[in-house]
């Protein structure tokens, strides 16, 4: 192992990093606020098969295609490059971005529907019967249980997040996955190149992990008490 060259890439590689965690939280801020959207869709009949096929279709087709369809396909179409979306539209970046929100929310609608069927009806019933009206019982006690039944599961969404932008350099965005590719192309050396990279994802997954056990102690205190 060459250390000064390891020294290098590592520096290299934390250039991309602002970007990976741009998109990393972008992604998830959107594919939120989008699923609890497909959440309220299910409420109605027609909404809610309009919100499984969302959540079959992109569940089912990979991140990676869906990024090229987003950057390639809607760009090849007319009525897209003539309208007021097509200066974002080409852009890789917000191309990859949309691709990465889209495919986020339907993990995610998943995870908060699991959720939100935890909530007991008794909580709702004793909502109800102090006169709380419905978009406060949604608000006060439907939606913090739901995201506190959810956040376990929703950890693990936020790692894979993480790692898929890692996808978006196969349409030239420089994050860290994108710095690698470079210097794998000029140096040839990709064991310390990919090894190095592969480390800070780990990095960044393991305080995801760790954060949102802060997280769940802090929702929790009286069930992690009661365990320990």
């Amino acid at each position: 192992m060459d250390i000064p060259f390891l020294q290098d890439t590592l520096l290299a590689l934390l250039k991309g990093l602002p970007l990976t965690i741009n998109l990393a939280l972008l992604s998830l801020l959107g594919g939120g606020v989008l699923a609890l959207g497909l959440n309220l869709l299910r409420q109605t009949r027609l909404g809610s098969y309009v919100a499984r096929f969302y959540v079959w279709l992109f569940r089912g087709t990979p991140l990676l295609i869906q990024i090229f369809m987003v950057y390639y396909g809607l760009g090849s179409l007319p009525a897209v490059r003539e309208s007021l979306f097509w200066p974002l539209l080409r852009d890789p970046y917000w191309c990859g971005l949309l691709a990465l929100i889209l495919n986020d929310a339907a993990y995610t609608s998943e995870i908060l529907r699991g959720g939100l069927n935890a909530v007991s009806r008794q909580s709702l019933e004793a909502a109800r019967v102090c006169g709380m009206p419905s978009h406060k019982i949604f608000t006060r006690i439907t939606l913090p249980i739901a995201i506190r039944q959810a956040l376990p599961a929703y950890s693990n969404e936020m790692i894979s997040m993480i790692k898929s932008t890692s996808l978006v350099s196969t349409i030239s965005l420089m994050e860290m996955t994108g710095i690698a590719d470079s210097i794998v192309s000029s140096t040839f050396r990709a064991l310390e190149v990919f090894l190095s990279a592969a480390v800070i994802y780990l990095l960044l997954s393991v305080l995801v992990s760790k954060g949102v056990s802060m997280l769940e102690r802090r929702l929790s205190p009286y069930y992690f008490g009661a365990r320990s």
